[in-house]
């Protein structure tokens, strides 16, 4: 509880211990393994149709219900819904899970891969993927809801399987980057941050938990050092100077959009994965989805002007992916009730598909820096 919040009262307590709904918002269905051996679900009847048919699934995968469900079918990415939405500037990212999955538009495939056409690598055919669900949420209370997706995120992780977190407001950034140091250790996990907004205020509204202030929570509870955030794509009118003085104390690398008019991309792409190979042996990528340019992106609660193009971010999270031990991964900040458009779940969805294809090309063993295969080069000659 933040120290500017309304003490509980006679009349208005915080919580009602008697209430039969307290905690049925985290609380599971008893036994979902059931009488069913553990491995995954496949919801759809057929192994290929076209993208309105079928149950939505994220990338149309199989599900998973329970960590033995994981282990038993050697799953290497679980993508985990979290529609927290108690922060954000316009609100609707609690619906971001459910527009992740069902916008692959006019992708037609249930079951079969999609090569990517720049790499002619398939992540869904090297990689084991499936839908994990959604963890839980208290919808009137983001300090309720920390640690019981904290404790979902570590789950997936404690099977050595990848969680690919989809938000919700970036408040989220806390528990999924404390629960990987939960299993990695404390001060083990680089992350790289790319987002419009520096998310490391001391408190929102008095509140410690936001999705302004995870960036401080997770660098003064020594989850993460400063030296090992990487920021990307920062603009707007944060940080303060008391702020950015606070993250260049802390040791932080940060880009703000000034350096790529600057400089040019192609220079502030080259340093941010040097910065992220420094120093840690696990890597974590939260990408809100606000660091693209509302031209490209307009479905997110606080759009900036000025901001990256699809054409600058996808080779850098597929490179990440392709050059780094990746162990977790979140987009959030997705909020499909401010575009009217399918633009915003199109691009997130791609945005998701190159951090997979980058996590498939290092499985396969592709090591050789910024890869494309030659047939995307030669003009077919």
């Amino acid at each position: 509880m933040a120290d500017s919040d309304p003490e509980p009262t006679p009349e208005f307590p915080h919580l009602n211990p008697s209430d039969p709904t307290l905690s049925a918002w985290r609380e599971p269905i008893p036994n979902l393994q059931g009488d069913r051996p553990p491995g995954l679900i496949h919801l759809n009847r057929y192994p290929i149709g076209m993208a309105p048919h079928g149950i939505a699934t994220f990338l149309q995968r199989p599900v998973a219900m329970t960590a033995a469900d994981l282990s038993a079918a050697n799953v290497d990415v679980a993508m985990l819904g979290a529609g927290m939405d108690m922060s954000s500037g316009m609100r609707g990212a609690g619906y971001g899970p459910r527009a992740l999955r069902a916008h692959d538009t006019y992708l037609p495939t249930v079951q079969s891969g999609l090569t990517h056409q720049h790499t002619r690598v398939d992540a869904l055919s090297e990689l084991v993927i499936c839908d994990y669900g959604d963890a839980p949420v208290d919808p009137d209370s983001t300090y309720r809801s920390v640690e019981p997706v904290r404790a979902l995120v570590r789950e997936i992780a404690e099977t050595g399987t990848m969680p690919f977190i989809v938000g919700g407001d970036h408040s989220l950034m806390y528990p999924d980057v404390a629960a990987l140091a939960d299993i990695y250790g404390k001060g083990k996990i680089g992350v790289v941050h790319f987002d419009a907004h520096y998310d490391a205020g001391s408190a929102y509204l008095g509140h410690a938990i936001s999705h302004g202030t995870p960036v401080r929570r997770l660098i003064e509870q020594g989850h993460v050092s400063g030296k090992n955030f990487v920021q990307v794509g920062l603009r707007g009118y944060a940080p303060g100077d008391d702020d950015l003085a606070w993250m260049r104390d802390q040791g932080f690398r940060y880009h703000f959009m000034a350096e790529v008019e600057r400089y040019g991309w192609e220079r502030v792409m080259t340093r941010a994965l040097e910065e992220a190979a420094d120093g840690t042996d696990y890597l974590f990528v939260s990408l809100d989805i606000d660091v693209l340019d509302p031209a490209y992106a307009p479905g997110t609660g606080t759009p900036e002007p000025n901001g990256l193009t699809p054409r600058e971010l996808f080779p850098l999270l597929r490179r990440l992916g392709a050059e780094h031990n990746l162990v977790g991964i979140e987009l959030v900040e997705l909020n499909p009730l401010v575009d009217p458009t399918y633009v915003t779940p199109l691009v997130a969805n791609r945005a998701a598909r190159e951090m997979l294809t980058g996590i498939a090309m290092r499985r396969t063993g592709i090591s050789e820096p910024d890869y494309l295969h030659p047939w995307a080069l030669d003009h077919g000659q």
